[in-house]
């Protein structure tokens, strides 16, 4: 019985084409804007997830704020005392950063300049076109020794290899320094642009470069199997009740992705929302057209009852034409909104991520709108009687 009801909704489609495709349309933009709206939030949340996750998403960084309170306590001891205070860190190294020109030669550039430890480029699996990173020994006999962003390299040493040569930084005076390694290209995070940076030892930073005692930042490394944003949220709290909330800034690149996904997933289910609203407009032309259908079709209904057909049979004959027109608008509505979303996502330079559920969805809705909006020409059919459907002109 489905499947000659399904027969018949086809052949009414034929019977009418333009009133059909012009009953379509609502559907399909409905669900192609449902569909279209999802996959590109969807594609958005990832692809912004994916660029702040290049900073790390297990990595926590503290920026001390030097005040009355603090004085003291952000010195090189503070990291043992973290780890010690709170659960789920794997490792906090100091680091300080200033500006300076870099030369080699008649070659030069403005540059940052990181005083890290020899942990620093482990923690952060960082990749080296030449050499590597310095080592434990390097810190501890304040070495004059270099690690050069790739950017870095590319100004200096344009036409030659870069590692055991010499550069030049300058600070109140200039100071050589061995290059021994040259990091492969990579994406700045929001604190840091690899490319534009020179590592060199944290003890010859604050002894030989910056004579200084305190810390500039603490990078924070999360255990595996920890969620970060609770362990930030510890941070915090630890941080709150000695220093105070004015006394440090925390970054966690974890918290401002959940934040975007937040308000990208809530920006697309109101557009969703809005975009769903042209369902219900083409569920009215659904019922409009099934209206018409009935009416043209009413001596074949009479006909139909006549010969023993239940109301039952005319209902679901009805319901089962305007699910067809409904599945069908549906099925080119999931196509045309992935057709947009890969246009859009190509054109953003973003990763297109499918959103399947928005798929479910929007079928699934559509779906109910050709239950809901059929149902009544459906009954309408169903309650005629044959006498006046057969003398019906």
């Amino acid at each position: 019985m489905l499947f000659e009801n399904i027969k018949l909704a086809f052949s009414a489609m034929r019977g009418s084409k333009m009133r059909t495709a012009l009953s379509l349309l609502g559907i399909v933009i409905g669900v192609a804007s449902v569909v279209a709206i999802l996959t590109i939030g969807q594609s958005a949340s990832q692809s912004i997830t994916e660029s702040i996750a290049v900073g790390g998403l297990d990595m926590i960084t503290i920026y001390p704020s030097f005040g009355q309170r603090s004085t003291g306590i952000f010195n090189e001891e503070f990291s043992d005392m973290l780890i010690r205070d709170v659960e789920g860190l794997e490792v906090v190294l100091p680091q300080n950063n200033s500006n300076a020109q870099i030369r080699n030669g008649q070659e030069s550039m403005n540059a940052s300049v990181s005083g890290v430890l020899a942990d620093y480029g482990k923690m952060l699996n960082l990749e080296y076109d030449q050499g590597e990173f310095f080592s434990n020994m390097d810190n501890i006999n304040r070495r004059q020794v270099v690690v050069l962003g790739s950017s870095v390299a590319e100004n200096l040493f344009p036409d030659q290899t870069a590692v055991g040569s010499y550069v030049s930084i300058f600070r109140n005076q200039a100071k050589s320094y061995l290059v021994v390694g040259v990091l492969e290209p990579k994406d700045a995070t929001f604190n840091l642009s690899y490319n534009n940076t020179v590592f060199i030892p944290y003890n010859t930073y604050g002894q030989r470069f910056v004579r200084t005692t305190g810390v500039g930042a603490y990078v924070i490394k999360v255990k595996e199997g920890n969620d970060t944003i609770e362990v930030s949220d510890r941070v915090t709290e630890y941080l709150d009740g000695i220093v105070g909330t004015d006394g440090y800034n925390l970054f966690s690149p974890a918290s401002l992705a959940e934040m975007a996904n937040q308000i990208t997933g809530t920006f697309s289910a109101f557009l969703a929302a809005i975009a769903a609203i042209s369902l219900l407009v083409g569920g009215i032309g659904i019922m409009n057209i099934m209206l018409v259908s009935v009416a043209e079709r009413t001596k074949e209904i009479g006909i139909r009852k006549a010969l023993g057909a239940s109301p039952n049979v005319i209902r679901g004959q009805f319901i089962s034409e305007a699910l067809t027109l409904t599945i069908l608008g549906g099925i080119l509505g999931i196509a045309l909104g992935s057709l947009l979303s890969y246009a859009v996502t190509n054109l953003m330079d973003w990763t297109l991520h499918l959103s399947y559920a928005s798929f479910i969805l929007a079928m699934g809705f559509s779906m109910f709108v050709g239950v809901f909006f059929g149902w009544y020409p459906a009954m309408k059919a169903s309650r005629l009687d044959p006498i006046d459907a057969l003398n019906y002109e």
